[in-house]
C-alpha cells in the first residue's frame, strides 16, 4: 500500500517500528562492559536492542532472532576463542531458516597476534557479514549496519508484509514478489 504523500513515501514507517538486533557474548566468555557499552550505543542510534547478555550459545542467539524478528546478530567476543565459538553459526541460521539475518562478529577473536585481516577473512569464510577488531569505530559500525539492513530488508523494513519472514522462511520470495512493484515507487522529475 503506497503512502498518500508521495513526496515522503517511506520515513514514516522507519520512525514507527526500530530494526531490532540481537546483541550477546558468544561461548564461555563472561566479559559484559563491553557488551553494556554496546546496548547503550547501539540503542541511542536507534536500534531496538535485544541483550542476551554473556555466555551466549548459537542457539540462544537463534532463538531471539527468530522470536523478535531481528535483522541482524551482533555477537561479541574478547577471550579469544571467538573462531571456536562461531563455528557453523551461518549454517546453524540457515538451517533455522534465517537465510537474510545479518551477522557481525566483533572482538578478540583470536588467541595470539593473528594480523586482523586474516581474521577478517576466517570469519567471513564462515559466513559473517562484517567483522570488526577490537578498537571497532562504533559510529561506522553503526552506519554500515543501517546501510546493510537497508540493502538486504529494503528501505521500508517493517511493512506488515515483512513481519514474521525469520518464522516463514517458504513465503520469503512470495512476500519479495509482491513488494518489488512497491519498492519501485513513481519517480519523481
Amino acid at each position: 500500500m503506497q503512502p498518500e504523500n508521495p513526496s515522503n513515501p517511506k520515513p514514516e514507517f522507519k520512525n514507527m517500528e526500530k530494526d531490532t538486533i540481537i546483541l550477546g557474548v558468544i561461548g564461555a566468555d563472561c566479559h559484559s562492559v563491553g557488551n553494556k557499552i554496546l546496548e547503550l550505543f547501539f540503542t541511542n542510534e536507534g536500534f531496538k536492542v535485544v541483550n542476551l547478555g554473556v555466555m551466549v550459545s548459537q542457539q540462544e542467539f537463534i532463538n531471539a532472532a527468530i522470536e523478535t524478528n531481528a535483522r541482524a546478530i551482533l555477537v561479541s567476543s574478547l577471550y579469544g576463542h571467538g573462531e571456536i565459538d562461531c563455528q557453523g553459526f551461518r549454517d546453524l541460521c540457515l538451517e533455522k531458516g534465517l537465510d537474510r539475518i545479518l551477522l557481525y562478529v566483533g572482538g578478540n577473536l583470536v588467541v595470539g597476534k593473528t594480523p586482523f585481516e586474516i581474521v577478517e577473512e576466517k570469519f567471513k569464510k564462515m559466513g559473517f557479514d562484517r567483522v570488526f577488531p577490537p578498537d571497532v569505530d562504533l559510529k561506522k559500525a553503526a552506519e554500515l549496519l543501517k546501510q546493510d539492513i537497508k540493502e538486504r530488508f529494503g528501505s521500508d523494513t517493517h511493512t506488515p508484509q515483512d513481519k514474521g519472514q525469520a518464522r516463514q522462511p517458504d513465503n520469503q520470495e512470495s512476500e519479495e514478489e509482491t513488494r518489488k512493484p512497491e519498492t519501485k515507487a513513481p519517480r519523481v522529475g
